[in-house]
């Protein structure tokens, strides 16, 4: 798999509570020259990030984040303002302990309501992998896929751990067809993204690919 083709499943991500502008700014630019996937940033980025790009990359930014226990309606407010401020992509969090104390339809339709609120643009569903036993990673794959969402994500980043390559393949044995892959958290190499990749990851959230291929030269 050639470099070039990682780098555009990437989204290029940058989301510590300390991040300024300027550092924003580098990733932006980091983006446009490697050709990364988007970029994925705060809330209070996308407007600048988004008048920053014009539309030469997408902006992706995350909804309910790094928890997820937010209300329904919070998450959907942090939606449409993010749409309306330029964010082409939204990865949400679920509501970890609805799904753990097993109010499916609750999470279902949490997920469905941000959905309509993304209406064409792309959702991404952050289930927090190292939270969940293998049970709730299948039920997660079930309810994303009747949810209409467009990818299961596996990881904020900012939790115990972040993506594996048996979470990844349990996500494509259980998910629908019509429901894509995103690997993040913790994605260190090349040879590591790549096998991600092959075991049917459509998207990788990391920072630390395109680091590697500037070290690279």
């Amino acid at each position: 798999m050639n470099q070039q083709k990682i780098l555009a499943a990437c989204d290029h991500t940058l989301l510590l509570q300390g991040a300024t502008w300027d550092e924003i700014k580098v990733i932006c630019d980091d983006a446009k020259k490697y050709k990364t996937a988007s970029v994925c940033i705060p809330p209070c980025y996308v407007k600048r990030a988004a008048e920053y790009l014009n539309g030469e990359i997408s902006v992706c930014t995350v909804i309910g984040f790094p928890n997820g226990n937010m209300t329904t309606a919070t998450k959907v407010f942090e939606t449409k303002d993010a749409l309306a401020n330029g964010a082409d992509e939204i990865d949400m969090v679920i509501n970890i302990g609805m799904l753990k104390a097993k109010e499916y339809d609750y999470v279902l339709s949490e997920i469905k309501e941000i959905k309509e609120a993304c209406g064409d643009h792309i959702l991404k569903v952050i289930i927090e992998t190292c939270l969940l036993t293998e049970e709730e990673k299948i039920k997660m794959c079930e309810i994303v896929t009747e949810s209409g969402a467009d990818y299961i994500k596996t990881s904020t980043g900012f939790s115990t751990a972040g993506a594996t390559f048996d979470d990844i393949a349990l996500f494509k044995k259980n998910l629908g067809l019509s429901v894509k892959i995103k690997a993040a958290g913790g994605i260190s190499s090349m040879e590591d993204a790549e096998h991600f990749m092959e075991l049917g990851a459509d998207r990788l959230g990391t920072s630390r690919i395109v680091k590697i291929v500037k070290a690279l030269g």
